[in-house]
Protein backbone atom coordinates (compact mmCIF):
# COMPACT_ATOMS: atom_id res chain seq x y z
CA UNK A 1 0.00 0.00 0.00
CA UNK A 2 1.38 3.38 -1.04
CA UNK A 3 1.13 6.39 1.15
CA UNK A 4 -0.60 9.38 -0.44
CA UNK A 5 0.42 12.94 0.26
CA UNK A 6 3.86 13.99 1.43
CA UNK A 7 6.95 11.93 0.62
CA UNK A 8 8.53 9.77 3.26
CA UNK A 9 11.84 10.30 5.01
CA UNK A 10 13.85 8.62 2.24
CA UNK A 11 12.12 10.72 -0.44
CA UNK A 12 12.80 13.91 1.50
CA UNK A 13 16.46 12.95 1.96
CA UNK A 14 16.82 12.18 -1.74
CA UNK A 15 15.25 15.49 -2.75
CA UNK A 16 17.54 17.35 -0.32
CA UNK A 17 20.60 15.59 -1.73
CA UNK A 18 19.65 16.53 -5.30
CA UNK A 19 19.04 20.15 -4.37
CA UNK A 20 22.32 20.34 -2.43
CA UNK A 21 24.33 18.79 -5.28
CA UNK A 22 22.81 21.16 -7.81
CA UNK A 23 23.52 24.18 -5.63
CA UNK A 24 27.14 23.09 -5.17
CA UNK A 25 27.65 22.60 -8.90
CA UNK A 26 26.12 25.98 -9.76
CA UNK A 27 28.13 27.73 -7.06
CA UNK A 28 31.39 26.21 -8.36
CA UNK A 29 30.62 27.21 -11.92
CA UNK A 30 29.78 30.80 -10.94
CA UNK A 31 32.99 31.01 -8.90
CA UNK A 32 35.13 29.75 -11.82
CA UNK A 33 33.45 32.15 -14.24
CA UNK A 34 34.00 35.13 -11.92
CA UNK A 35 37.64 34.15 -11.45
CA UNK A 36 38.16 33.89 -15.21
CA UNK A 37 36.49 37.27 -15.77
CA UNK A 38 38.68 38.94 -13.12
CA UNK A 39 41.82 37.40 -14.63
CA UNK A 40 40.84 38.53 -18.13
CA UNK A 41 40.14 42.05 -16.84
CA UNK A 42 43.54 42.20 -15.08
CA UNK A 43 45.31 41.07 -18.25
CA UNK A 44 43.48 43.69 -20.31
CA UNK A 45 44.43 46.41 -17.82
CA UNK A 46 48.08 45.30 -17.85
CA UNK A 47 48.09 45.36 -21.66
CA UNK A 48 46.54 48.84 -21.75
CA UNK A 49 49.08 50.10 -19.21
CA UNK A 50 51.93 48.69 -21.30
CA UNK A 51 50.51 50.41 -24.39
CA UNK A 52 50.22 53.70 -22.47
CA UNK A 53 53.83 53.43 -21.29
CA UNK A 54 55.02 52.69 -24.83
CA UNK A 55 53.13 55.72 -26.15
CA UNK A 56 54.63 57.95 -23.46
CA UNK A 57 58.12 56.71 -24.28
CA UNK A 58 57.55 57.36 -27.97
CA UNK A 59 56.36 60.89 -27.21
CA UNK A 60 59.37 61.52 -24.97
CA UNK A 61 61.75 60.32 -27.67
CA UNK A 62 60.06 62.48 -30.29
CA UNK A 63 60.18 65.53 -28.01
CA UNK A 64 63.85 65.04 -27.08
CA UNK A 65 66.18 67.53 -28.77
CA UNK A 66 67.96 65.99 -31.73
CA UNK A 67 70.95 68.39 -31.64
CA UNK A 68 73.06 66.59 -29.04
CA UNK A 69 73.46 62.82 -29.10
CA UNK A 70 72.90 61.01 -25.84
CA UNK A 71 76.09 60.36 -23.89
CA UNK A 72 77.35 56.79 -23.98
CA UNK A 73 76.75 54.87 -20.77
CA UNK A 74 79.88 54.51 -18.70
CA UNK A 75 80.99 50.87 -18.52
CA UNK A 76 77.60 49.22 -18.72
CA UNK A 77 77.51 45.96 -16.81
CA UNK A 78 77.54 42.78 -18.89
CA UNK A 79 74.09 41.53 -19.82
CA UNK A 80 73.12 38.85 -17.35
CA UNK A 81 70.94 36.25 -19.09
CA UNK A 82 69.65 34.91 -15.76
CA UNK A 83 68.42 38.37 -14.74
CA UNK A 84 66.79 38.83 -18.14
CA UNK A 85 65.04 35.46 -17.86
CA UNK A 86 63.79 36.34 -14.37
CA UNK A 87 62.43 39.64 -15.69
CA UNK A 88 60.73 37.82 -18.58
CA UNK A 89 59.20 35.35 -16.13
CA UNK A 90 57.81 38.23 -14.06
CA UNK A 91 56.33 39.87 -17.16
CA UNK A 92 54.72 36.59 -18.20
CA UNK A 93 53.33 36.03 -14.69
CA UNK A 94 51.88 39.55 -14.73
CA UNK A 95 50.13 38.76 -17.99
CA UNK A 96 52.05 41.29 -20.07
CA UNK A 97 53.61 38.62 -22.31
CA UNK A 98 51.87 35.74 -24.04
CA UNK A 99 53.35 32.25 -24.08
CA UNK A 100 54.56 32.74 -27.66
CA UNK A 101 56.22 36.10 -26.91
CA UNK A 102 57.85 34.63 -23.81
CA UNK A 103 59.21 31.64 -25.76
CA UNK A 104 60.58 33.85 -28.54
CA UNK A 105 62.33 36.24 -26.14
CA UNK A 106 63.67 33.37 -24.06
CA UNK A 107 65.15 31.72 -27.17
CA UNK A 108 66.75 35.04 -28.18
CA UNK A 109 68.35 35.48 -24.75
CA UNK A 110 69.62 31.93 -24.61
CA UNK A 111 71.08 32.09 -28.12
CA UNK A 112 73.12 35.21 -27.40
Amino acid sequence: MRRAGRPGVVGTMARTAVISGTATAVSGRVSRRQSANMQQKAQAEAYEEAQRQAALQAQAQAAAPQAAPAPAPAAAPADDPVAKLKELGELKAAGVLTDEEFAAMKAKILSS
